[in-house]
């Protein structure tokens, strides 16, 4: 069914671009459009990811020198810098987002799995900033010489995808970011200590939802009763009771639960705060050493997809890449689990990035097994791409 078609044009039928057409016309995308529409746009930008290019005008040369393959890669007949720019400025950032969230559920829905200990869906919510330059990003406010963004994520444990990406500028306080999250009944939410904020966990219990925060050194919490706990497992204490103060117990009026807990592998003392009280203690601080995946996923898309250079410098043009960037990691992770490919995400994109204008039938190419230099095989195949 592949044979003859290049491995990118082979990726993209993976797209549902019926959706993407609905989204299009829902944000008047196209309106005025002769040529170079929202889908020419979209896998552009998806061929620069998958190909890491550092900037346009690095993605525009590779696109010139293969003109020849334009139509067949779904580019469209007229791909210039200037085009691309101003599409990335001036068209709907939303049609890029509603369509990342659409892949979004449908990576979850193929990737989901129920082999961790504790029953359920697990998230992870944190931040994590992108320093920008202030005299080209000039509305990213940040600090008086710099300018930044924050990617605010709720990742899911299980399936390894994120559900949930909240775009702001740098200086808006992280707890803000949690007001955008839709809590399921019954699920977990994993919170580092900066997302102290009383008035915000009691949301999440009203939403039946349930919550593992890292409690701050300034906690005030007046005990009820204690649960018996076996030190050896690394439990101190597992205790009952009510946050304390004036205005934090207005914030938090119910019981609520205190477990602290000495890591041993990295030697610390933690102290959390859950409303969960069916959860054995261990299991408490099983699931906030789950909070460590969240940190490898910024530092693993910050390595290998363009989130931290820009190919726009409009607020716009930034949060249509970032999307791109969140669609192409659906998109590996929706192409590794129809093709049943038994490879992580970072080294299917290794693979791709070499042989985005190969012929040969993507299946074959990520089940092959002879990929043991594989810094060194991407080298060549840019150098013969390109020349």
């Amino acid at each position: 069914m592949n044979h003859g078609k290049y491995v990118f044009s082979q990726l993209v039928e993976f797209l549902p671009q019926r959706v993407f057409d609905r989204f299009v016309t829902k944000y008047d995308g196209n309106k005025k459009v002769r040529s170079f529409t929202c889908w020419n746009q979209l896998l552009c930008m998806i061929f620069g990811q998958l190909s890491s290019r550092d900037s346009l005008r690095d993605l525009i040369i590779v696109i010139e020198a293969h003109q020849s393959k334009s139509y067949h890669l779904g580019f469209g007949k007229n791909v210039t810098r200037s085009n691309l720019a101003k599409a990335n400025e001036n068209r709907n950032y939303k049609i890029f987002e509603d369509f990342a969230n659409h892949l979004i559920l449908i990576a979850q829905e193929k990737n989901s799995n129920d082999s961790f200990e504790i029953k359920g869906n697990i998230y992870a919510f944190d931040s994590s900033t992108i320093d920008l330059c202030l005299s080209v990003f000039w509305w990213a406010h940040f600090r008086k010489t710099k300018a930044g963004i924050k990617l605010h994520t709720l990742f899911d444990i299980n399936t390894q995808i994120p559900v949930f990406i909240h775009i702001t500028e740098a200086n808006i306080h992280d707890v803000n970011a949690m007001d955008f999250i839709n809590y399921e009944r019954f699920a977990y939410y994993i919170f580092d200590r900066a997302y102290v904020d009383y008035f915000r966990l009691y949301r999440i219990t009203k939403a039946s939802a349930y919550f593992v925060v890292r409690a701050k050194s300034n906690l005030k919490f007046k005990r009820m009763y204690s649960k018996k706990t076996d030190k050896s497992t690394g439990v101190i204490y597992d205790q009952t009771g009510k946050i304390d103060g004036f205005y934090t117990s207005k914030d938090y009026p119910e019981k609520i639960r205190k477990v602290k807990f000495f890591d041993a592998e990295n030697k610390k003392m933690l102290i959390f705060l859950t409303n969960n009280f069916d959860l054995s203690a261990q299991q408490i601080a099983l699931l906030y050493k789950q909070r460590w995946q969240i940190e490898l996923f910024f530092k693993w898309i910050k390595q290998h997809l363009k989130v931290k250079t820009f190919w726009g410098t409009t607020e716009n043009a930034v949060r249509i890449q970032i999307n791109i960037a969140i669609i192409t990691y659906c998109l590996v992770s929706i192409i590794a689990k129809d093709l049943k490919i038994n490879r992580s995400i970072y080294e299917i994109l290794q693979i791709l990035s070499a042989s985005l204008l190969d012929k040969t039938p993507v299946n074959e190419l990520l089940m092959k097994s002879d990929y043991n230099n594989v810094n060194e095989h991407i080298t060549n195949q840019l150098v013969f791409n390109l020349f």
